[in-house]
């Protein structure tokens, strides 16, 4: 998408972080943005905060890990802007507890949020995408983590799944004139570390909680420290907006974690090597 001046964007989990640096960025770009959250008060300020620069946007709240939520977001988005071109899959939370102290709770809330909400996500907003003609593009967040396992379980699984998502989509929506980029930023300055003030009310109480007492509480302050100083999240949104009008596959946003992404490659590689050793020779 070369030229998105005009163009319609919907962006999930929009009233901070990076999900606001993206709407930002694309605001600023002449794009009309629907930003959708969960966090009534925030979604408010965010795009109170946007329509004070002149920006064409909106609002609409919504627990994206529910497909009748998402699909009344979609319906406001067209009644509201008439098309969308650009879908963003920002939504995510930390979370779901470490091996040992998992619960049923815990996994359906992160998968529910991180993944199913992707799927959702393209599912509506895809045939909206197709049905103009004008092209589009469609961005999901995952994480570092998505490439290379370093956080918890649940959460790495549901940001690998976004990762394969997204390359799967790929060259399947190209012909019907969809781009498709996966996200995987490293630390950015977001609130993720406090993602259980959006618990929604099914999950009370089922959601394994950070350790406040023992070595788990240290990892979280040195977590907690690393991104409170991490990359501003309007920089990401620059990312992604010309990662949108280059049709990226990838998106990353530092070089911080590449080298762990290269010694996992490598462990792959000496996988297939042990076969090739293994296969006789004739």
């Amino acid at each position: 998408m070369k030229s998105l001046e005009g163009k319609t964007a919907f962006v999930t989990g929009a009233a901070s972080g990076i999900g606001l640096g993206i709407a930002t960025s694309l605001a600023q770009a002449g794009v009309k943005v629907m930003l959708c959250d969960i966090q009534k008060d925030a979604l408010d300020k965010a795009v109170a905060d946007l329509r004070a620069t002149n920006a064409d946007v909106a609002g609409v709240l919504a627990d994206v890990s529910l497909k009748d939520n998402l699909q009344h977001a979609a319906d406001e988005t067209i009644a509201r802007f008439g098309k969308v071109h650009i879908l963003v899959n920002n939504a995510g939370v930390g979370g779901g507890g470490d091996y040992g102290t998992w619960t049923e709770g815990g996994w359906n809330w992160v998968i529910g949020v991180n993944l199913m909400s992707v799927i959702w996500g393209i599912e509506i907003f895809g045939p909206l995408i197709e049905k103009h003609g004008e092209g589009g593009q469609i961005v999901s967040t995952a994480s570092i983590a998505g490439m290379v396992a370093l956080t918890n379980p649940a959460y790495d699984v549901t940001k690998f799944g976004v990762v394969a998502l997204s390359e799967d989509l790929r060259p399947k929506l190209a012909p019907r004139g969809i781009g498709v980029s996966v996200l995987c930023p490293g630390v950015i300055r977001t609130n993720i570390v406090d993602s259980g003030r959006n618990i929604p009310a099914r999950f009370a109480g089922q959601v394994p909680t950070a350790p406040t007492e023992g070595p788990g509480t240290e990892v979280l302050k040195a977590v907690t420290a690393a991104i409170a100083s991490g990359i501003d999240p309007l920089y990401v949104g620059e990312l992604v907006r010309e990662a949108i009008e280059g049709d990226w596959p990838h998106i990353f946003t530092d070089l911080q974690f590449e080298p762990h992404i290269d010694a996992r490659f490598a462990t792959i590689k000496q996988g297939f090597d042990r076969i090739r050793e293994r296969t006789p020779r004739h």
